[in-house]
Order: structure tokens, then C-alpha cells, then sequence
């Protein structure tokens, strides 16, 4: 993942153990963070994959929480005193350039997208593999989606409302079809082109766009310098030209 990433995944972790709070005591909720924190991080790195991804959501702004909080009924901002997760309002991963923030300010770093996503894959085991798979986690980081592919006991009991797929579906289905397509390849072989392929060699007797024979050139040879198709005409030596 791309360090720029690193506010927006914050944030989006802690928006859904908040929207989903964990019961329990301190072990659950360290849990359920985890959980979160890596379904946010695989929909972020699917969802941004590339440096210029991240730069520009970085540059642009995430969006917000503005539709996640009407969808779940948590539009009221809440009180920095209670929030269940035990975080200071003014998390050192979402200060930016060491300016104080407000106590909300984290919310403008959620992206509703990645939220959706990571929802989509909380839910849905099956789909969770898949997007490791294409993530590319299975090389080189086989635990880095540990909790999110294979709970234990504990973290189930710890993530209840987290994995709970009629209480995930408002988040999920916002962009669920963006979720269910193939995603975008993060890990590319070298010499592979990306950009878009170049059109089609023509040849002499392909045909043109408008479905018009192209018309066959014949080359000039260099001892004969006259028009196309006909007989070249000798000249003499400083003749007219």
C-alpha cells in the first residue's frame, strides 16, 4: 500500500468500528480493528493501485462521510469523550502538516468507496479471497490478510456486527457492483504495455475506414525518378529540372 493511503485507511477503520462497535472489552475491540483495518487496507489497495491512484485521492480529497452517516443513522458527530474505539479525536495518522485539527476532521479523510468495498469484503468470505488473490497477498505477504480470511473463534465473537451481512448490506450495496467486477491487476510482469494498444497495421489491399479499397502505391525505383506506374525519364546532366 502506498503511503499516502495511510489517513484514508485511518480514518475509513475507524468510521466502521464505530458505525459497528465491538462488545466486549479492550481485546475485543483491538480485533475487530484488525479486521477492519485489513478489509479497508485490500479494498484501498484495489481500489488506488497504483502511485498515481494514491497521489490524486491524497491530492483531491477522499469525500467524506457525509452519505455513509445518513445511510447508518450516524449524521450526528459524536463526542470524542465516547468514542468506543479509545482513540484520541486528533489520531496522529490523520494530522496532516502538524496542524491541530478539529475533533471531526478525521471524517473528511473516510473514502465511501473503499468503506463500501471493505464492507463487501467483511461480508462475504469468497469474494475476500478473491480480491486477496488479485491483490497479489499470496506472494510474499501470507499473513497480511489473516484476520480478514480466516477468523478465529475470538474474532468472530469480537466482530459480530462487522461481519454481520444484513447489517453491512446499506454500506455494501452503495458500490457492490464496482466490488463485484475483476478488479484491476496490482502487480503487473515486466515489459507488460498498459497503455492502450496500437491500431492495426494496414496493408496494401486492406480496406480503408469507409469500407474503400486503399489504393496500392507503386514505389519509384531510384533509377527511374518519373511519376508513379509509368516509365521513368532520363535526364541529362544539367538539364531543366
Amino acid at each position: 500500500m502506498h503511503p499516502a493511503l495511510s489517513p484514508l485507511v485511518a480514518a475509513t477503520t475507524r468510521w466502521l468500528t464505530r458505525a459497528y462497535p465491538p462488545g466486549g472489552g479492550a481485546l475485543q475491540r483491538a480485533l475487530a480493528e484488525g479486521q477492519a483495518r485489513q478489509a479497508v487496507t485490500l479494498a484501498a489497495v484495489l481500489r488506488y493501485p497504483t502511485e498515481l491512484d494514491a497521489g490524486l485521492v491524497a491530492l483531491t480529497g477522499a469525500g467524506g462521510t457525509g452519505r455513509l452517516d445518513w445511510i447508518t443513522g450516524a449524521d450526528t458527530p459524536a463526542d470524542p469523550a465516547a468514542d468506543p474505539s479509545g482513540e484520541d479525536a486528533r489520531d496522529d495518522d490523520l494530522r496532516r502538516d502538524g496542524h491541530e485539527e478539529p475533533p471531526d476532521a478525521w471524517r473528511t479523510w473516510v473514502d465511501e468507496a473503499v468503506a463500501s468495498w471493505a464492507a463487501c469484503l467483511l461480508g462475504d468470505p469468497e469474494l475476500a479471497a478473491a480480491a486477496a488473490g488479485a491483490a497479489g497477498a499470496g506472494a510474499g505477504a501470507p499473513d497480511a490478510y489473516r484476520r480478514l480470511l480466516a477468523p478465529g473463534e475470538h474474532d468472530r465473537r469480537a466482530a459480530a456486527l462487522l461481519r454481520h451481512p444484513d447489517l453491512l448490506a446499506p454500506v455494501a450495496d452503495l458500490h457492490r457492483a464496482e466490488a463485484a467486477r475483476p478488479p484491476r491487476a496490482v502487480v503487473r510482469p515486466p515489459g507488460l504495455r498498459t497503455g492502450p494498444a496500437p491500431p492495426p497495421a494496414r496493408h496494401s489491399g486492406d480496406a480503408g475506414a469507409a469500407g474503400r479499397p486503399v489504393r496500392r502505391v507503386t514505389p519509384v525505383s531510384a533509377s527511374s525518378p518519373g511519376r508513379p506506374g509509368t516509365p521513368g525519364r532520363s535526364r541529362r546532366p544539367g538539364g531543366p529540372r
